[in-house]
């Protein structure tokens, strides 16, 4: 299935490239509500450096004076204090490790709600854009990697490049030529390591947005499973998934082949200083410039420099694609919603449903969608907007509850500019029944109840009498705590609209925004729809999508827009006298209807 039509046509977010640096330094801003467990993990890491410059001169010191000098009880006490302070570290290493992980999982936690919170508030201009595959990948994904980096990765790093130093200032007390010897290997690693890292980050760049564009393809298959199989595309869509996940195989073969080749010529590089010792130490003991356990200390302190090496060559890459990530994530966290609450916006009070548009128009990017819409409505009167496919019925409901702001113009509900209103008191007495109603997995009662948090149970099975959905709902399962699929799959079209019926009649909204279409269900559903939209009209300002005769004939007004403009107002008797278009439309689509003598 081809990625759905934006109903805006406009491109997609292109993410802003910032420095690493920059984007580092906020991903670890939001450590700072956990600096007790930050400070608890790396007064432990500090300690724990403060062990491993100890430790292997200590073992040269039981090899020269318990095993060199023949004495077993030093031999003894001293091995036995060896194991002692391990044992100690492997507890100060654990306590940095809960430590660590407690505030990067509060970190991931934290940056979920503020996605979250973000999604939820943005306008839909940003939806239209955005594939919600990709949006899930960077809620999850990408805040994983943000998790690993604020937690192990940097604890790693960080204790990686100070025993790197640590090691490096005791090799050249112990021995200036032989420690120079060896550490002239360390700026070849510092630099392969920092060369990899710089390249490395592009290309996890694009593993992560072609991982994105995997997910959403599963997104919409799953979605769309049924259009599929109708128009038996499952053989294509398989392809198009192939061809997808073909690139993001080529793009991870190309990263592990970068990290297969660093890794090994890291290690290779560090090694070189094992092989300085052995050859230059090795005739240094010989010549009794060096005694057995000072060699074994340079080796154990060599070997202490190999595991930096390597966490660099992991937690570099790690670095970079959380920097990626991180840049990901504050794209969303950055995006400016284009409908929000002005600075001195108030609340709207209860109002009584009076609605004027004066002189909107309305543009989708560069296109024009509406041109100076200009029409009144009294409250308790139902208006029918009637006109063929894109001519802007959808963008004026839309405009109403302000999914998206007019860009010239105005539009006053009692009297005020609806952007000069706070969106939840506006909102919050709008209700929409589309002909697609959305419902949630869960149970009937919640569906009801959505927007309506507070209703009780006599309140929602009057709504839901009203809606002529009592009767099917009791002989559900569970009644009313009978659960739906997803979407509402278990249910037939004409259930799922008598259930998003109720749930506006339990809102009890002043201003109502309905399509009344009813083409898909059968004569007697239809019949039940219609006796719902009747009970759910009542005393309410009303805007119709107009699909049937009985809805025009029953409106107080009939606005008929032709290419994002009204082409007449007035009531059925008038318009069939005096408008072209509406007699066309009546004749082609309306007429049919007309009961037959």
């Amino acid at each position: 299935m081809s990625a759905e039509k934006s109903a805006i046509p406009l491109p997609t977010i292109q993410p802003t490239t910032q420095p690493l640096l920059k984007v580092l330094w906020r991903v670890y801003g939001y450590l700072k509500p956990y600096w007790r467990q930050i400070l608890g993990a790396y007064a432990s890491l500090i300690v724990v450096l403060g062990l491993n410059m100890v430790i292997p001169k200590f073992i040269g010191w039981i090899i020269d004076t318990g095993v060199e000098g023949n004495q077993p009880d030093v031999l003894t006490w001293s091995v036995l204090a060896l194991l002692g302070l391990t044992l100690f570290k492997g507890v100060l290493n654990y306590y940095q490790g809960i430590q660590s992980e407690i505030a990067s999982q509060n970190v991931a936690f934290d940056l979920r709600n503020e996605i979250q919170r973000k999604l939820t508030h943005l306008s839909f201009s940003f939806h239209d854009q955005s594939q919600t595959g990709e949006l899930l990948s960077r809620a999850v994904q990408d805040v994983e990697r943000i998790r690993f980096l604020t937690g192990r990765a940097t604890i790693r790093l960080l204790e990686g490049s100070l025993l790197l130093v640590g090691t490096a200032i005791i090799l050249v007390v112990m021995d200036v030529r032989l420690g120079l010897m060896v550490l002239a290997t360390m700026p070849i690693l510092v630099y392969r390591a920092l060369h990899f890292g710089t390249r490395f980050r592009p290309l996890s760049l694009q593993v992560q947005k072609q991982l994105a564009v995997l997910t959403t393809s599963v997104e919409q298959n799953l979605r769309g499973m049924r259009e599929v199989k109708a128009y038996i595309q499952e053989d294509s869509e398989i392809e198009r998934f192939d061809s997808e996940n073909d690139r993001w195989f080529n793009l991870s073969a190309r990263s592990a082949q970068m990290q297969a080749v660093n890794l090994p010529l890291l290690f290779l590089i560090a090694n070189l200083g094992i092989v300085a010792i052995i050859l230059f130490g090795g005739n240094q003991v010989i010549q009794d410039q060096l005694s057995i356990g000072e060699i074994i200390a340079f080796i154990t302190y060599v070997g202490q420099l190999i595991d930096p090496v390597r966490r660099l060559g992991m937690i570099i890459p790690a670095v970079a694609i959380a920097g990626s990530a991180g840049e990901r994530i504050f794209d969303i966290l950055d995006t400016v919603s284009e409908v929000k609450d002005e600075p001195d916006a108030r609340p709207i009070g209860e109002i009584k449903g009076d609605v004027v548009f004066e002189r909107v128009s309305f543009s989708y990017g560069a296109k024009k969608v509406l041109t100076n819409i200009d029409f009144e409505v009294k409250a308790g009167e139902t208006i029918a907007l009637l006109g063929s496919t894109g001519s802007g019925k959808s963008t004026i409901i839309s405009l109403i509850p302000r999914f998206y702001d007019p860009t010239e113009g105005q539009i006053l509900v009692d009297g005020m500019d609806i952007r000069k209103v706070t969106l939840q008191s506006l909102r919050s007495q709008i209700g929409i029944v589309m002909q697609d109603a959305t419902l949630f997995a869960g149970s009937i009662r919640e569906n009801i109840a959505f927007g309506s948090e507070t209703a009780g149970e006599d309140e929602i099975v009057q709504a839901a009498k009203a809606a002529q959905a009592h009767e099917f709902i009791v002989q559900s399962p569970q009644g009313y705590d009978t659960r739906i699929g997803e979407r509402g799959v278990t249910l037939s079209g004409g259930q799922r609209q008598r259930l998003a019926i109720a749930r506006a009649l339990l809102l009890n909204p002043k201003i109502l925004i309905l399509d009344d279409a009813t083409a898909s269900v059968d004569a007697e559903t239809e019949h039940l729809i219609q006796l719902a939209f009747q009970n759910l009209i009542k005393g309410r300002t009303t805007f119709v999508i107009a699909h049937r005769l009985s809805t025009v004939r029953n409106a107080d007004k009939i606005v008929v827009m032709e290419k994002g403009r009204i082409s007449s107002i007035g009531t059925h008797e008038s318009l069939l006298q005096t408008s072209r278009l509406y007699t066309e439309i009546y004749n082609r689509q309306l007429m049919r209807q007309e009961p037959r003598p």
